[in-house]
C-alpha cells in the first residue's frame, strides 16, 4: 500500500486517483466481458467503486451493457456484461510508404471498420503533396467508418524524433527534418476534415508499428525480433512485451548492420549493409528487374512461384544475408523468436532456406530451432494495423485523456 502524509487527499490527487481507477476498470473490461462484480473482484476494488466507474464510462461511450454475464458458478442470477462499445471512441492509423498510402479506422475492440490503400510512388515528392493525398484518403475511411477517432497515428518509413513527431531522415523518401503533424493538419483542413485536423498525432517508425502489431495482434511471445521489409529493411524489437527504443529513439535499425564490411556503399554511407543485399533495390538488381514500377514484392513472389531461377537465386541470397544480420541480434538479444513480416511475410518460401542456413551455423547463445523463425500472418498489413490499434489501446490505458 502506497504510504502517505496522514493528511486527506486534495482535489488532484483524487482526480488522479479517479482516473488511474477508471484505466483499471476499463483494462478490466478489454481482456473480456465482465459483470461489475467480477470486474470488482478482478480490480481490488468495492462493488460500489466499480458501479460508479461503469457508469462514468458508460457516459463517455468507452463502455456498453451487453446482457446476461457468461454463468460463473455462483448462485443467483448472472449479473450485466460490459464490454467495450464498438460505436465508442475509435483510432484512426496512417502509413506513408515509398510507393503507397495507407488509411485505416478500428473501433474500441480492435475491429477493422474502414481500410483504404492506395499504390502512388512518394520517393522526392514534396511532404505537402503527399499529406494533401493521405488527408483525402483518412476523410474517406472515416466517413466509411461512421465513427469518430480519438486520435491519429502515423507510421513512416524513417528516425522520427523521441517525442517531437519530427521525420529526422528517411532516406527512402528523399525526406529530412518534416515536422509530420505541423504539415497533416493544414492538409486535413483543405480535405474539409476539420474534425480530423484537431486530433492529437502521433508518429511511429512503421517497423517498430508492425513489429508493436505482431505482439498485439499477430501472438507473438513477448521476447521477439521483428524484420520488415518494403523499400529498406527496418526490424523491431520486443522485450518483456515492450518495444525497445534505445536511448535516442532509434533501436532497430537492423538494416544497416554490416553484412559485408568491404560490400557496397549504402546511401547511410557506410559499406556492406544488409540493405545492400535484402532491401527492395538489391534484389531487385540481382533478379535482374532494377528500374520496374509497381508493387515489388508482388512482382518477386509471381515469378518465384512461375520457377523463375534468377529471381529464386536473389531472393535466396537475400536470405543468407538476413540470416547473417539476425543471427548477430539473436546472439546479443537472445529473443524467443524472429518473426519476419511486411514485404518478407509473402517472400518466406524463397527466403527461409538461407535464413535458416545462416542462423542454425551462426547462433552460438543456445541451439537454434526452426520453429524460432516464424513468418508473420498479419505481413504488410501490420505498420497501418500497429497505428490504429496503437491508439486505441492508450484510450483504455487512460481512458481521462480523453477529457483533455
Amino acid at each position: 500500500m502506497r504510504e502517505t502524509d496522514g493528511r486527506r487527499a486534495g482535489p488532484a490527487s483524487q482526480q488522479g486517483m479517479r482516473r488511474a481507477n477508471l484505466a483499471l476498470v476499463l483494462g478490466v473490461i478489454a481482456r473480456a466481458p465482465r459483470s461489475r462484480a467480477e470486474v470488482a473482484a478482478e480490480s481490488g476494488l468495492t462493488r460500489a467503486a466499480v458501479s460508479s466507474l461503469a457508469e462514468e464510462l458508460i457516459a463517455a461511450r468507452l463502455v456498453v451493457e451487453e446482457g446476461p454475464a457468461a454463468p460463473s458458478g455462483k448462485v443467483g442470477r448472472p449479473g450485466t456484461a460490459l464490454g467495450l462499445n464498438p460505436e465508442g471512441p475509435a483510432g484512426l492509423g496512417a502509413e506513408i510508404g515509398v510507393e503507397h498510402l495507407g488509411a485505416c479506422v478500428v473501433d474500441l475492440r480492435g475491429e477493422v471498420r474502414a481500410w483504404h490503400r492506395q499504390e502512388i510512388r512518394n520517393r522526392d515528392r514534396r511532404p505537402a503533396a503527399v499529406m494533401a493525398d493521405l488527408a483525402e484518403l483518412l476523410r474517406r475511411a472515416v466517413v466509411d467508418a461512421g465513427l469518430r477517432p480519438a486520435g491519429l497515428m502515423l507510421a513512416v518509413p524513417g528516425l522520427v524524433g523521441d517525442g517531437d513527431g519530427v521525420l529526422q531522415r528517411a532516406a527512402n523518401l528523399g525526406w529530412q527534418d518534416v515536422p509530420l503533424a505541423a504539415e497533416l493538419r493544414p492538409a486535413l483542413r483543405a480535405a474539409g476534415a476539420q474534425g480530423l485536423a484537431e486530433l492529437p498525432v502521433e508518429a511511429e517508425n512503421e517497423a517498430n508499428l508492425g513489429g508493436l502489431a505482431e505482439l498485439w495482434l499477430g501472438g507473438a511471445p513477448d521476447h521477439f525480433l521483428h524484420v520488415s521489409a518494403e523499400a529498406g529493411v527496418g526490424s523491431a524489437i520486443v522485450v518483456g512485451g515492450r518495444l525497445m527504443r534505445g536511448a535516442h529513439g532509434y533501436a532497430g535499425e537492423l538494416g544497416h548492420v554490416p553484412v559485408h564490411p568491404d560490400g557496397p556503399r549504402c546511401a547511410c554511407g557506410a559499406h556492406g549493409c544488409l540493405e545492400q543485399y535484402a532491401g527492395e533495390a538489391a534484389v531487385l538488381r540481382a533478379a535482374g528487374l532494377e528500374g520496374i514500377r509497381g508493387d515489388w514484392v508482388a512482382l518477386l513472389a509471381e515469378r518465384a512461384g512461375a520457377g523463375d531461377e534468377e529471381v529464386r537465386g536473389a531472393l535466396d541470397g537475400a536470405g543468407s544475408a538476413l540470416g547473417i544480420a539476425s543471427a548477430g541480434a539473436v546472439n546479443l538479444l537472445d529473443p524467443a523468436e524472429v518473426v519476419l513480416g511486411g514485404g518478407y511475410a509473402r517472400l518466406a518460401p524463397w527466403l527461409l532456406p538461407g535464413m535458416r542456413a545462416e542462423l542454425a551455423a551462426r547462433v552460438t547463445v543456445r541451439p537454434w530451432t526452426e520453429e524460432r523463425l516464424a513468418v508473420s500472418r498479419l505481413g504488410r498489413r501490420g505498420p497501418l494495423l500497429g497505428a490504429a490499434v496503437g491508439v486505441v489501446r492508450a484510450i483504455v490505458a487512460d481512458p481521462g485523456r480523453l477529457d483533455g
